[in-house]
């Protein structure tokens, strides 16, 4: 089996936020996403879920490192300083690399 290396960005932060940053990542050049429901606690406290604007949610997408990078540097510009949010890089091995 071939594969190649590409990397992930995750980002968890406040559900109310997702429109707008879908919108504005995607101007910066994400392409496809997965986001699901995230519950977890930390400095901004706990967050359940059980309310939908209490709630959090975690984007992740697999592209390529340049553009995952860019993604980054976007959220730490606009995002960080204003909302509940971390982010992080992993490197993973995909196979069917035309779809990333």
């Amino acid at each position: 089996m071939k594969t190649e290396m590409r990397t992930l960005l995750t980002v968890i932060t406040e559900s109310a936020l997702e429109a707008t940053l879908l919108r504005t990542l995607t101007r910066e050049g994400l392409r496809g996403y997965t986001i699901s429901d995230a519950r977890g606690r930390g400095d901004h406290g706990e967050r359940d879920g059980s309310w939908s604007e209490n709630g959090n949610i975690r984007l992740e997408t697999v592209c390529s490192r340049e553009l995952a990078e860019r993604l980054l540097a976007h959220l730490q510009e606009r995002y960080y300083p204003h909302y509940a949010m971390v982010a992080f890089l992993q490197q993973v091995e995909i196979v069917r690399s035309e779809k990333f």
